[in-house]
């Protein structure tokens, strides 16, 4: 397991801490970047400016780790934002400048869309008689509030109203392997006020909890543990929307969504709330099976339609909670009835795909096979398999697995596309192949052999390489074509792909 950084958020020190750094002298002074400027004083955090390692308005100087991962043009200027690795700062530099050419950096800790506060630091004008010129350096992150912040350089010419930006980009701290990247750019997302992700997504914040504690379980990193505890005690008692407490809502399907997740705390914790609330999730859904259709747990708790991902959700939820109870019985026997009455209701249809739904006459509505619709079942069948050792379990879920693999619908490329996929990253569908992927993720580790290594890699691989901007954030389609994102729904379908790959 890899250590967990000396610098998690909300650990920052009392003070910065001063130490001799190793200049980038040489390299500022290849670029014409190194005249002297009439910097601000440097912050501290008595004036507002933010402290980790150091203090805003550092001197560039000082520079530790200097790389420049984003740039733009402007009247053939070069705008460039500077990095540096080694203190998680960053500043901007400008060539070609001539006297008055303005230039500064804007800091945001929402990945980009707003930068109130963070608006124009180190604002500066270019003296003549330079070939270019930089800001001071400032904290992408703030430590002391668990802010993960991002930075951009921009720059107007003398005379011109006209403002060009780099794209944002951050350092590489709580990113040092693609998964800890990818957390650290969902965690942008979230918010501390509502303990939730996006502002206020419900059950896609469940599924990006569970991509969280996912990967802190990968890497050993914790830097983002709290989250877990601070969603929890923000929302455990609400009673708006529809919700009942303890994450039990008029959604069936929200309900087990949020169960899995408070499944994959206690894992982590070992707190027996998590556990706890798990189980009322459960008990809730249990009350809305009915006999209409033969069985099943209806989707709404006023609308009897029989839907697959809630039963898919009743059958893993059950399963896992069997697993975790000592001389249990009852969830066993509500998992094994759950999935006998899914594998005999319909919804699979010739081809090992799965509807939506049932319709009126309770056959198989035709809907689209949306892949959540096939990953699910996954995750669940594997936890069944775990509590009986049932080898038809496994089998039942290699055809379905091999099925939607194998799609080519499904699977245009080679590469996962959502049916009618959308270019945006907002809503439910970008959190569907999040859910998939860890599905078959689950089944592929209970599986000897883990036949589906190369598929899963494949589309890690492509996603990484092609779906992917400076700040490690993920767009909607991981065969490159960026879309409209990002979003926390796309943001952690890409982490689920990345914690499900070998």
């Amino acid at each position: 397991m890899a250590p967990t950084p000396a610098h998690p958020f909300g650990a920052a020190p009392a003070s910065a801490r001063r130490t001799t750094a190793r200049r980038a002298a040489a390299a500022l002074a290849a670029a014409g970047l190194l005249a002297a400027v009439a910097a601000p004083t440097p912050a501290t955090a008595a004036d507002g400016g933010i402290c980790n390692r150091f203090c805003d308005a550092r001197d560039p100087a000082n520079a530790l780790k200097d790389r420049a991962p984003v740039s733009a043009t402007l009247h053939g200027r070069t705008i460039a934002l500077h990095v540096d690795d080694g203190s998680a700062m960053a500043f901007g530099t400008v060539d070609n400048v001539v006297a008055g050419d303005r230039l500064w950096v804007d800091r945001s800790f929402d990945g980009g869309r707003t930068w109130d506060g963070g608006s124009r630091l180190g604002d500066t004008a270019a003296p003549g008689g330079v070939g270019g010129w930089r800001t001071r350096m400032y904290n992408v992150d703030d430590w002391n509030t668990g802010r993960i912040g991002a930075l951009r350089a921009c720059a107007q010419v003398t005379g011109d109203d006209a403002i060009a930006c780099t794209g944002w980009a951050r350092s590489d701290w709580n990113g040092a392997d693609r998964r800890q990247a990818a957390a650290t750019a969902l965690m942008m997302d979230y918010d501390r006020t509502t303990g939730l992700f996006g502002g206020n997504g419900w059950w896609t914040s469940a599924n990006a909890l569970t991509a969280l504690i996912d990967t802190i379980r990968r890497t050993g990193v914790t830097s983002y543990a709290y989250a877990v505890n601070e969603t929890y005690d923000r929302n455990k008692d609400r009673t708006d929307g529809g919700n009942q407490g303890q994450f039990r809502n008029e959604y069936l399907d929200d309900t087990g969504w949020w169960g899995l997740a408070w499944i994959k705390a206690y894992d982590l914790t070992g707190d027996a709330r998590y556990l706890d609330t798990a189980r009322a999730d459960a008990d809730h859904m249990a009350g809305y099976w009915t006999d209409a259709c033969g069985g099943g747990v209806q989707w709404k708790t006023d609308t009897a339609y029989k839907n697959a991902v809630t039963n898919e959700l009743y059958l893993a939820l059950n399963a896992a909670l069997h697993n975790r109870t000592d001389g249990d019985t009852r969830y066993l026997d509500r998992a094994r009835t759950g999935w006998k009455w899914l594998r005999d209701s319909g919804m699979i249809n010739g081809d090992h795909l799965v509807n939506d739904g049932l319709d009126g006459s309770c056959r198989n509505n035709g809907q689209p096979a949306w892949t959540y619709n096939q990953g699910v079942v996954l995750g669940g069948l594997a936890e069944l398999h775990k509590a009986t050792g049932d080898a038809e379990l496994l089998r039942a879920a290699r055809e379905l697995a091999d099925a939607s693999t194998g799609s080519s619908a499904l699977n245009p490329g080679g590469i996962l596309r959502e049916p009618n996929e959308s270019d945006g990253c907002t809503g439910d569908g970008p959190s569907f192949k999040g859910a998939y992927v860890r599905g078959l993720g689950a089944l592929n580790r209970e599986l000897d052999g883990h036949p589906y290594d190369a598929y899963l890699a494949q589309q890690a691989d492509t996603a990484y390489a092609k779906d992917r901007n400076a700040l490690d954030q993920y767009g909607p389609h991981w065969n490159g074509d960026r879309g409209d994102g990002p979003g926390h729904g796309c943001q952690h379908s890409a982490l689920d792909l990345l914690n499900a790959a070998p």
